[in-house]
């Protein structure tokens, strides 16, 4: 079989399972097995029989929505290429844009000490520490899954893990106070009705429920946090928070009556729906 031929039969395939992207993934799956870059299929060589068989069942596991990134290993955030694997929350591209504003905001503070609560996998913590030099970055994460991918994930680089709660007070109390950036990507999705119309498997079955679904109404995290961040932050610290698509009006609400915060404001996402909040410490 050719590699064309590869990349047309698990289009077809992913397409009749309704996968969102069949095409893409159709030519990252070919690209994984053959062991070359996406961009580099077309002067690839043709599969072994061995590279074909693996090739198929990973087709079929891709088409019975088993996450792309779990049958590859990795998951592409901004400029790096993280381990993911079942028990760990695959990064979106969403996300992607709340570490661009955390970013440009710290442009010129010198050593800033940055947190990101609950980590997962450490998308946010990693992509700050390799994009701001200087930076002091900490990443909160309590499950243990997904600590496993975090410290994989860290090693090597100048990251502090802290295992613990992020509503906890006890968590991160030696830098009360004393924090220039807050960001998290915490679980929001309403149980049982999520915001953001019915979820795909890929999440449902395989993104681990604690870091997707947060009560009833999908504020049980950020509703504790917003306090908590406050005790974090120094005077003039930001935080910023994703959340989902229907709650702009509610996270914002919780951040003006808190008391501690200003310059509550909203941030759209790749699709034009509100997608994070940010704002900054009084003070």
């Amino acid at each position: 079989m050719r590699v064309g031929e590869m990349v047309r039969e698990a289009e077809l395939a992913l397409a009749a399972a309704a996968v969102a992207s069949p095409r893409v993934d159709a030519e990252l799956l070919t690209a994984h097995v053959l062991g070359v870059a996406r961009g580099r299929l077309a002067v690839a060589p043709d599969p072994t029989v061995a590279q074909l068989v693996t090739f198929r069942e990973l087709v079929a596991r891709r088409a019975s929505r088993v996450p792309l990134q779990h049958l590859t290993g990795r998951a592409p955030f901004r400029h790096l290429e993280l381990a993911v694997g079942p028990g760990v929350f695959v990064p979106r591209p969403e996300t992607e844009l709340l570490v661009s504003w955390g970013l440009a905001w710290l442009r010129g503070c010198v050593s800033p000490i940055v947190v990101d609560l609950c980590a997962g996998s450490g998308a946010i913590a990693l992509s700050v520490e390799a994009e701001l030099s200087g930076s002091q970055v900490y990443a909160v994460e309590l499950a243990p899954e997904a600590l496993h991918w975090l410290r994989r994930n860290t090693s090597g680089t100048a990251v502090q893990i802290v295992e613990g709660d992020v509503l906890d007070g006890d968590t991160l109390s030696d830098l009360d106070g004393k924090a220039d950036l807050v960001l998290c990507n915490p679980p929001y999705v309403p149980e049982g009705a999520p915001g953001d119309a019915v979820l795909p498997p890929e999440v449902t079955e395989h993104d681990p429920p604690e870091a997707v679904f947060a009560g009833t109404d999908g504020l049980a995290v950020i509703r504790p946090l917003v306090g908590r961040v406050a005790r974090l932050l120094r005077p003039g610290g930001a935080f910023g928070v994703e959340h989902d698509s229907g709650h702009a009006d509610e996270v914002s609400a919780l951040l003006s009556a808190d008391g501690s915060f200003t310059d509550v404001q909203v941030h759209d996402d790749l699709a034009g729906r509100p997608r994070f909040a940010t704002a900054r410490r009084a003070g």
